[in-house]
């Protein structure tokens, strides 16, 4: 099978403003390496992670939340640190982490039988870091991602998937379900109350959704204005995002927390998890700097877990849940990568519950 030398993608140019996202229609088609698989991509959910490797939020020197550079970007950066893996990005990078849609084409070494497979890609990679512990590359971060008509990835990583789902449903899970699921596995999450912030959004609807799976009595904190929406895809309670959670829960109400925002109100997830309680985090929404009474961590004997680096097991976890109908994301809207801008405004916005994907045009060889 042939396929066009060029495509259309979305380049990521540098750190800044969206004015350094440009839609192209000459971009190099990739070929597929040893142990590699050219996927035609037929999805690309949006995510945090985009807008916050391309303004640069990942270096030291920002202390702002995601909002205050998202559209403009941070006057002052280190571009030497900004970034998942401590190696500086390289330009143009084709971002994206989820990627949904069909082989193609294989490189030595993949069996050709795969041609043709729907798949969905891990999004944190283990093969291009030799499998070490708490190492990865990201899509669309440390290699080119989803945000383009064909993209690349290790056949290992690349999973057959058969289910009834859109493609924008699949391209919804690897990014947010992954970074949820992986929280709920690293503490240990059961049957037990769990209180999941920032819930309207991608990762916190599926940390809904995967919660009340493994039995959790689940309280969701939301704007005010998405509470009914959290409440629908499963929630138990749903509490204003701004209220004074001790006097909503009361100290020590809660098991786990699940926290993507973290930002000023920190200090009351310690106050109301529970003695021996945990806390899992994988993102900082609200902003990066939070205060802590140290008091409080070793008086309750808390545990704290900082949640980047996936075991294996994780997204095969999600391949089996997604077969077997145990879950189903959201989709608020579909886009087309030419309005990749529209895309990151929308999302930036926030008016949305559930996950915002890209839909890339019809391939013409």
């Amino acid at each position: 099978m042939t396929h066009p030398k060029t495509m259309h993608a979305v380049q990521l140019l540098g750190h800044g403003g969206i004015d350094q996202l440009a839609y192209r229609t000459d971009v190099p088609t990739p070929q597929p390496g040893v142990g590699e698989v050219l996927i035609r991509v037929a999805a690309a959910g949006v995510n945090n992670t985009d807008i916050n490797t391309r303004i640069g939020w990942y270096s030291k020197s920002v202390e702002a939340d995601t909002n205050a550079g998202g559209a403009d970007g941070f006057e002052t950066l280190n571009d030497d640190d900004a970034n998942w893996s401590g190696t500086p990005l390289t330009f143009p990078r084709i971002q994206g982490a989820d990627v949904c849609g069909h082989i193609v084409a294989v490189g030595e070494r993949i069996d050709a039988a795969r041609i043709g497979e729907r798949v969905l890609v891990r999004n944190m990679l283990r093969s291009y870091v030799d499998y070490r512990p708490y190492e990865c590359w990201t899509m669309g971060s440390e290699c080119d991602g989803g945000f383009a008509q064909f993209s690349v990835a290790p056949g290992r990583e690349t999973h057959a998937v058969s289910c009834d789902w859109s493609d924008a449903e699949l391209a919804s899970i690897p990014c947010a379900y992954s970074t949820a699921e992986n929280m709920l596995h690293r503490a240990g999450v059961g049957a037990e109350r769990v209180l999941i912030s920032g819930a309207s959004g991608g990762v916190g609807s599926a940390a809904v959704q995967l919660a009340k799976r493994r039995g959790a009595t689940v309280i969701a904190l939301a704007s005010a204005a998405k509470l009914d929406e959290v409440r629908a895809i499963g929630a138990d309670q749903v509490i204003d995002g701004n209220a004074d959670l001790l006097a909503e829960l009361g100290e020590g109400s809660v098991d786990v927390v699940i926290d993507l925002v973290a930002g000023d109100q920190w200090p009351s997830f310690m106050d109301v998890l529970r003695l021996g309680g945990r806390y899992a985090v994988a993102g900082a929404i609200a902003g990066p700097l939070s205060q802590i009474d140290v008091r409080t961590l070793y008086l309750k004997d808390l545990t704290l877990f900082g949640c980047t680096f996936q075991e294996d097991e994780v997204f095969e976890n999600l391949i089996s849940y997604i077969k077997a109908g145990e879950i189903r994301p959201l989709v608020a809207k579909t886009y087309p990568p030419a309005d990749i801008t529209r895309a990151q405004e929308d999302f930036l916005a926030k008016a949305h519950t559930g996950k915002l994907v890209l839909i890339p045009e019809p391939v013409h060889a």
